[in-house]
């Protein structure tokens, strides 16, 4: 019997332990660094009363060598364009970012991932993946020196 009570105990105990151990939630990272040129001058908007944000786009380069024989030295030069969709919503940042980025600016944006669905003109459902900023790093001198 009191073998009996025993076990239950340590099974109501281990029960209780499993259920504190969910509610613990494990750290994660979503963070992402690019650095290119914007590709238009930013635009801001506001949806639906919400707080506004500070558009704009950001293109950056992966170029590589096609070597023959193993020689990188040699062979064409391949290059392929990304295009980035960059969001502002911080305040300060966001009013910083309409005001001096400019398109052709060379830029250092720090910040995370998003995804998500909107209803395009034709009630179309499209997906858009946006970089959410939270630091802007101007590299272009004449920007620099405006600020």
């Amino acid at each position: 019997m009191l073998r009996r009570a025993t076990t239950q105990i340590v099974q109501q105990f281990v029960r209780h332990r499993a259920t504190d151990a969910s509610l613990i939630l494990e750290r994660s990272i979503n963070k992402v660094q690019l650095l290119g040129r914007v590709g238009q001058d930013p635009v801001m908007r506001q949806v639906d009363g919400r707080n506004p944000v500070t558009i704009f786009s950001m293109a950056t380069n992966e170029m590589w060598r096609s070597g023959e024989g193993g020689n990188p030295d040699t062979g064409d030069v391949s290059q392929k364009t990304t295009w980035h969709r960059i969001s502002v919503f911080k305040p300060g940042l966001r009013d910083v970012a309409y005001q001096y980025v400019k398109k052709g600016s060379r830029l250092l944006v720090e910040g995370k991932l998003d995804y998500g669905e909107y209803v395009d003109k034709n009630n179309v459902r499209r997906q858009a993946t946006t970089i959410i900023v939270d630091n802007i790093v101007f590299l272009s001198d004449n920007i620099r020196d405006k600020m």
